[in-house]
């Protein structure tokens, strides 16, 4: 059974989010303050940790840049549930060592279909760099791309969606897998958000990796 540690200063937002994961058979533990999430989580060890950003004690991104300073944590995933939708909140989010942002409020189906998306990762392989055919490489731990020796650093979306497609070249991904794995079933995200990302990679790289396969989606060939 995945362990979910779930942060927020609001009892009702507790009771609420951890009602529906629960249904779904996760383990749901809760903190109403960031400080008591560290100690929480140093003991418990989640799976993931659902954070919200403005708490009493410690906000999100204090705990967060704290959890990610601590060994047996630093590789548990975090996602960030806040009603702040400012650029700079989420972006200081990341910066702390975030895995993903949850906007607050949010619908119990697409709250669970973004939990299982971000959990996914999990199971995913931990290397930390992806070899391919065509002088293609990826770095999964500093979010770097080489190609033919030269260094791209790309927005987190792009190397999320090239870090698919490449991990099994040949391989046809939906464009149903692609949102759910990439963008984890958000909902103002839809086909034509998939095909500017990949116009973009197709800019930096070359045309002739990533293919489309017209009414399916895409896949990536060295």
């Amino acid at each position: 059974m995945e362990k979910i540690l779930l942060v927020d200063d609001e009892q009702d937002i507790l009771e609420f989010i951890s009602y529906n994961l629960s249904k779904e058979g996760y383990k749901v533990i809760t903190s109403s303050n960031g400080r008591e999430a560290i100690q929480v989580a140093q003991k418990e060890e989640p799976d993931l940790i659902i954070l919200d950003v403005m708490m009493p004690e410690m906000d999100g991104i204090e705990a967060c840049l704290e959890l990610r300073n601590i060994e047996k944590l630093k590789d548990t995933l975090i996602v960030f549930l806040s009603a702040r939708g400012e650029d700079y909140s989420q972006v200081a989010g990341f910066d702390a060592g975030a895995d993903d942002y949850i906007s607050k409020p949010i619908k119990p189906r697409l709250l669970v279909s973004r939990v299982k998306a971000i959990l996914r990762r999990k199971g995913s392989p931990q290397e930390e760099t992806s070899e391919q055919e065509g002088g293609i490489r990826i770095d999964r731990e500093k979010y770097l791309v080489y190609k033919e020796g030269t260094e791209y650093s790309f927005p987190k979306k792009e190397f999320e969606l090239l870090a698919l497609l490449i991990s099994k070249p040949g391989k046809v991904f939906t464009r149903e897998v692609i949102l759910g794995t990439v963008w984890g079933g958000e909902v103002v995200v839809g086909d034509r958000t998939i095909d500017v990302h990949v116009r973009k990679l197709r800019e930096k790289l070359g045309d002739q990796y990533i293919k489309t396969i017209k009414g399916v989606g895409y896949k990536f060939e060295a």
